[in-house]
């Protein structure tokens, strides 16, 4: 059964919510003041995070770093009736994957939690090894991206470089462990480098849409891919 550690401060949402929850099949653990969490998060162990931002005592986006130190995979789901574009990057620096603007149904949450869930067990890829991008096909061993007819070979890096979002999709990425993968050192002139295959990248992705890589100032990138 799927663990999920749901922060929410609300009672009467959050009741709502975990019971919601329960008649899914999940196994839900509710804490309502975020000085719990940590200690709640050690002793249930989840597959799952669901956090409000506002919270008493300490807040969600802080939670949300302290999680990601602890496992840094782990998925995590913001929830929050903050609109603001700043709010979202916010969320995603402090170690969100997704971010869920209240009011919000409960089957939009599900789905949400089962397509995070799915992308965290799995890299997408096929018995073939292509992998799924959207309108995308990407052949990591043949170093090539396809639409519809269209072929277009990679360079060894640019493939490189791809393959880490792939394998990353909706979570953030360190810059510095990107440019120590690839390149084996952080130094300016590689920062530059990277710089230059980010825009390529994004280039290469513009046909669609529901695809985005994200620039976390002061932290890294953030790979968006359809999740539905």
């Amino acid at each position: 059964m799927t663990k999920i550690l749901y922060v929410e401060d609300e009672p009467f949402l959050g009741k709502i919510v975990k019971e919601s929850l329960e008649t899914r099949n999940f196994e839900v653990r509710m804490v309502a003041d975020g000085n719990l969490v940590l200690k709640a998060y050690e002793q249930f162990k989840p597959d799952i995070c669901v956090l409000d931002v506002m919270l008493p005592n300490k807040d969600g986006y802080t939670l949300g770093n302290e999680i990601r130190q602890l496992r840094p995979y782990l998925p995590i789901i913001f929830l929050t009736a903050k609109t603001q574009t700043d709010d979202v990057l916010k969320g995603f620096q402090s170690g969100g994957n997704d971010y869920i603007r209240k009011p919000f149904s409960m089957e939009e949450l599900i789905v949400r939690i089962n397509n995070l869930l799915l992308l965290s067990n799995s890299k997408g890829m096929t018995p073939t090894g292509s992998i799924q991008l959207g309108k995308y096909e990407f052949l990591p061993q043949k170093y090539e991206l396809r639409l519809n007819d269209n072929c277009r070979k990679l360079s060894h890096r640019e493939t490189e470089l791809l393959k880490i979002f792939t394998e990353n999709r909706n979570f953030t990425v360190n810059r510095k462990e990107i440019l120590m993968k690839i390149w084996g050192d952080d130094s300016f002139f590689n920062s530059r480098n990277l710089d230059v295959y980010i825009t390529k990248l994004r280039d290469y992705l513009k046909e669609d849409e529901t695809l985005e890589l994200m620039t976390i100032k002061g932290v890294g990138y953030h790979f968006t891919t359809p999740t539905a």
